[in-house]
């Protein structure tokens, strides 16, 4: 596997994806300014947390027409994989990647924390390595994580089951008080109709060894390379 991972003006959490990928997982990673044209010879696009353009307008909403995301766009609408976690799951909002929209947390307040998420869905080249229903517990950084989107398309996602990770509290139920932020119907990240562009607001890459305290994030990594190693060996 060998991942670009993207960097904008405020990024901070692209260095801790390139270790995971490779210091943990021993994969092949490169950085890609956001001013690039191309995402390079890749088969996933990372787009890291941050507070790309220091959050201004909206969270993501100037990164959105960074250079690089023109480029990001082709590679994901010819199958490519992209992730994108916290203020990348803000920028595929913003960019019409993903639907919907991040807005401010129901307390107002940036937080800071670990959370409990419920993994909804394991039939997916993300989650492969998980099993049904199984609880993480993950970090979360954001101000601008609250998920919303209209009532139409939120019946798609839960019907289509594209809701693939949801806050609950410790006993895994998706309860008001497990609800981290304040998203709609306790949603913490959701993947797209072709299954190849996923977006999540808690951060996996920073729960991939026991040292950080849990590897509750590393199965996401792990299922992307066995997944484009396995497609690659069969192209």
């Amino acid at each position: 596997m060998r991942a670009a991972i993207v960097t904008f003006p405020g990024s901070n959490c692209d260095y801790d994806c390139y270790k995971a990928v490779t210091d943990v997982l021993g994969e092949d990673a490169y950085f890609v300014w956001h001013r690039e044209q191309s995402v390079g010879d890749c088969d996933l696009v990372i787009l890291p947390g941050g507070f790309s353009y220091g959050d201004y307008l909206r969270a993501g909403a100037i990164a959105r027409f960074s250079p690089i995301m023109q480029d990001v766009q082709r590679f994901a609408d010819e199958g490519g994989y992209v992730l994108g976690i916290c203020n990348g799951f803000q920028v595929l909002c913003e960019a019409g990647m993903l639907p919907g929209a991040l807005v401010r947390n129901r307390s107002l307040k940036f937080q800071g924390e670990r959370v409990y998420i419920r993994v909804e869905n394991t039939d997916t080249a993300f989650t492969a390595h998980y099993e049904p229903a199984q609880m993480l517990h993950l970090h979360i950084a954001h101000g601008q994580g609250n998920y919303v989107a209209d009532s139409q398309v939120i019946a798609k996602l839960e019907a289509e089951r594209r809701v693939i990770f949801r806050y609950v509290d410790e006993s895994g139920q998706p309860t008001d008080e497990g609800n981290a932020n304040g998203s709609v119907n306790n949603i913490a990240g959701i993947i797209n109709d072709g299954g190849n562009v996923l977006g999540l607001m808690p951060h996996p890459e920073r729960s991939v060894e026991a040292l950080l305290g849990s590897t509750d994030g590393l199965p996401i990594f792990t299922s992307l390379a066995e997944h484009l190693t396995a497609a690659a060996r069969s192209a």
